[in-house]
């Protein structure tokens, strides 16, 4: 994103004050402009949210945005796929496992995921093939007790989710045979109680040149809002309650089992 439309993105929040503002990727991080968005965003929301995969965060040159994330108290997503380190290795790549437990531990250290701190430190896993997550409950309980015991980390909550057939994993579905299965696994598992809380009712999603989407994974498939491609510099009101939503095949992964609201 560049500076133009960090611009563009600031004047929006100011002129809309949304309740949540999320700040994703890729990886953020690598952004030369993030330390500006959160300064300037934190002020025009109740809670400012920050993507993380845990290792550009700590790069020597972006250090300073740990302390700067406290600084506005901003919420700390983290994406850790496995308690496994050969998994999350071959995953992320080799390495990964070990920077990430050391800023788990930095986090830690500076108040995130500490009880009564007011600094919130969540994570994210999601499955490492073509199946579903397993019980959300479940999967937090593991990763609280290993993680503590084993590394002395501390967190607020763990969040599962399917994988979402887009980009990299659909091109592996593609390649593997496996894209038909998943999507019927995927479609036999849909939950209609989802669909009160899906994020695409209530979203604004803004990509990296400006366009705006219903969410993140249509802006990922392409797939803008209302159908017409609309610049956030030409947006002069938010879609109406109950204005209608963008859908495609990958929606099935957000309605599947406890769903991704």
């Amino acid at each position: 994103m560049s500076a133009g439309t960090v611009d563009e993105l600031i004047k929006l929040a100011r002129r809309f004050r949304f309740q949540v503002i999320d700040i994703t990727g890729g990886a953020p991080e690598m952004n030369s402009h993030l330390g500006r968005m959160i300064s300037e965003l934190s002020p025009l929301t109740s809670r400012l949210m920050l993507r993380s995969n845990l290792t550009a965060i700590t790069d020597t040159e972006r250090e300073f945005l740990l302390e700067l994330s406290k600084e506005h108290r901003v919420v700390i997503v983290a994406s850790l796929p496995s308690l496994n380190t050969g998994q999350t290795d071959s995953l992320r790549g080799k390495g990964v496992w070990t920077r990430s437990i050391e800023t788990l531990r930095r986090l830690n250290s500076m108040g995130y995921g500490i009880p009564g701190s007011g600094l919130e430190l969540h994570l994210v896993s999601n499955p490492a093939g073509a199946f579903m997550p397993s019980p959300q409950a479940e999967t937090e309980r593991k990763f609280r007790e290993q993680l503590e015991k084993k590394s002395g980390i501390v967190f607020n909550n763990l969040f599962t989710f399917a994988n979402v057939p887009l980009g990299r994993f659909r091109q592996w579905l593609d390649e593997s045979g496996n894209f038909e299965k998943y999507m019927e696994k995927l479609a036999s598992s849909f939950n209609g109680c989802t669909l009160g809380g899906l994020m695409c009712r209530t979203l604004l999603s803004v990509s990296w040149d400006g366009y705006l989407y219903d969410c993140d994974f249509n802006q990922a498939g392409g797939i803008y809002l209302n159908g017409k491609k609309t610049h956030l510099t030409q947006l002069r009101e938010l879609p109406a309650p109950g204005s209608p939503v963008a859908v495609s095949d990958h929606c099935y992964a957000c309605t599947a089992g406890t769903g991704f609201t």
